[in-house]
């Protein structure tokens, strides 16, 4: 379940229903008995129904042609201290994709109804026009349900909505006691969710007597209420008693990230560093991915002592190595962290990086996105063996046809450029579609570059979009390979540019996320977006006519790197929305002074 809410509160809401939905399994006990020690110790001890009344902006390098001229050296840094965008957005650049869609739907005046968007649009206020403003005895609930639009599911959504609203755990409270009066029973899921109440409101006390009423009516507990109980439990005195459910989950499933993170946030909260770290490790050593509370919790607790330097290095590296990005609550603490350090005067400052690929805040040219010799052959040897040759390959393509494109590559020149000649020849809607790739050629071919455009043999039958001079004058500026037109292009495009070496670019609108998948492990997939990204350009709005111009990443990697005396570690902004295969525009630098 989804909620429109702005706040890190309506993420960690999210996380518990997902923790709540993920071990759901149970069906209802008899719960009128053990009432009383669950609300007993603030409530009078009375009926059962009396007690329960009470950005910013990217920056991507212009292909630019011989005719073009670059802003003069000083121009540039003016312009850039101003942090105004200077070149289009990348379509790499966070956030572009989403921009585009929403530009579709406007285009096509298919803008998202918020009447249409349900419940899952409502914000938190309107959730409580729903909730009762205080406790209700049995037969106001009883009179509130008969007038619902659906009494069967009244206890249930009437729990979720107060966890959605936060309302007040006494009304919860009452909810339940008028269930267990009515029916002698508390539907698990009700309990569940109740719990989830209490956890998410910081309700420790409550948290503690559910735990021991369902530790009487239960011989075990499902993973979903024990992901509850640690969370919950971790911020209490009795936070070791999460350590003992964290090993019953194993029992049973993987614990979660989530699980590992809220028993190491309740190690440090007390006290209990070596613990935290030991959990931390451990759930390294699972394979699974710490949460961004895990790490922020790390920064904030772990200290400044010389071992916890070294540790909290490890933490930056293990990013780096697995391209993870910290949003912009945890790199504030990463930002506190280093300027704490008493015996090192370190700077740190939210900046950008210009289109040189240098930090606008330090000017200190940061690491370049051009693969080395060896990523280059470790990379062009998977895509060869998993991409072009892999099990699939021939549902794409023919082997006579792949061997002939092979033999074709090896008896050209290197190649410069690489056209992805369909995709590009479809980047403006108006006039023929081999007028703008012509256009295109030519711009390439007026560089001095040595290109090969691929296409589909259905691009050699004369045609409106396919005009037959057009055609010849592509042929004439470059080599071109045509494909069966069942066939895909896209590993023939990677081949060939794999093959011609690493100065080889490709132009394509293809962001090749389906032959990224094919490849065997994260390494290799986090090196094909680095290439990727360093060597695939865009075309950007041509129109028919005027001048074509191409958009490329950025010079540098968009990865957390150090020199030494110099952290600079992109992040993603607050409610930036960020595909899988866009890359953050703004960094932390963070600089050491020289003693």
């Amino acid at each position: 379940m989804v909620f429109l809410v702005s706040c890190r509160e309506g993420h960690r809401l999210q996380a518990l229903y997902l923790e709540l939905i993920r071990g759901w399994r149970m069906g209802s006990f008899a719960f009128v008995k053990y009432l009383r020690p669950l609300f007993g110790h603030q409530l009078p001890r009375q009926s059962v129904p009396a007690a329960l009344r009470r950005k910013d902006h990217p920056n991507v390098q212009l292909y630019c042609t011989s005719k073009e001229k670059r802003l003069p050296e000083a121009q540039s840094r003016k312009s850039s201290q101003r942090e105004e965008p200077a070149f289009p957005k990348s379509v790499f650049a966070a956030g572009t994709a989403k921009r585009t869609a929403e530009f579709l739907k406007r285009r096509a005046g298919t803008g998202t109804d918020p009447e249409q968007a349900g419940g899952l649009s409502r914000d938190r206020a309107s959730f409580r026009g729903e909730i009762p403003e205080g406790p209700l005895s049995a037969p106001e609930w009883r009179k509130l349900k008969e007038s619902s639009s659906r009494p069967e599911r009244f206890e249930v959504r009437m729990m979720a909505l107060m966890l959605a609203a936060e309302a007040d755990v006494n009304i919860a409270k009452s909810l339940l006691a008028y269930v267990a009066v009515e029916k002698g029973e508390v539907p698990y899921m009700l309990l569940l969710r109740y719990l989830a109440l209490c956890v998410s409101g910081g309700h420790h006390s409550e948290v503690l007597d559910t735990y021991d009423v369902m530790r009487r009516c239960f011989k075990a507990l499902d993973s979903g209420a024990y992901s509850l109980l640690i969370k919950g439990f971790s911020q209490t005195e009795r936070w070791r008693e999460a350590l003992v459910m964290l090993e019953e989950i194993k029992k049973v499933i993987m614990p979660s990230p989530r699980n590992y993170g809220d028993a190491i946030a309740g190690a440090f909260l007390h006290g209990d560093g070596e613990t935290g770290w030991m959990l931390y490790g451990e759930l390294l050593a699972l394979g699974l991915t710490p949460n961004q509370d895990t790490w922020q919790c790390l920064f904030e607790n772990a200290g400044t002592e010389h071992q916890q330097r070294h540790r909290l290095a490890d933490v930056l590296t293990y990013m780096r190595e697995n391209q993870v990005y910290p949003e912009e609550p945890l790199a504030r603490s990463i930002k506190a962290w280093f300027e704490s350090l008493p015996d090192e005067k370190w700077r740190g400052r939210f900046s950008s990086v210009d289109s040189s690929g240098r930090c606008r805040g330090c000017r200190a040219e940061l690491e370049s996105i051009e693969l080395t010799e060896e990523e280059y052959a470790q990379l062009r040897h998977r895509v060869m063996t998993d991409v072009i040759e892999g099990r699939d390959v021939f549902n794409k393509t023919t082997p006579e046809e792949l061997e002939s494109f092979k033999s074709f590559v090896k008896k050209s020149p290197a190649f410069d450029v690489i056209v992805d000649g369909l995709n590009v020849a479809s980047v403006s809607p108006k006039g023929p579609k081999s007028q703008t790739l012509l256009a295109v050629v030519s711009e390439l071919r007026d560089q001095g570059l040595n290109v090969l455009v691929l296409g589909r043999k259905h691009m050699l039958r004369p045609s409106w979009n396919w005009d037959r001079h057009d055609i010849h004058q592509i042929r004439q500026k470059s080599l071109c390979f045509f494909t069966e037109n069942i066939s895909e292009d896209d590993p023939f495009l990677l081949y060939a540019a794999l093959h011609s070496g690493n100065h080889c670019n490709f132009v394509s609108r293809d962001l090749m996320r389906d032959h990224k998948a094919c490849l065997p492990d994260g390494a290799t997939r986090r090196l094909f977006f680095k290439w990727q990204r360093g060597h695939q350009l865009v075309v950007q709005g041509y129109v028919p006519g005027k001048k074509v111009r191409f958009q490329r990443a950025l010079r540098c990697d968009t990865v957390i790197q150090s020199s030494g005396a110099a952290w600079h570690i992109p992040y993603d902004e607050d409610g930036a929305e960020r595909s899988t295969y866009e890359v953050p525009q703004r960094w932390l630098c963070l600089t050491k002074e020289q003693q």
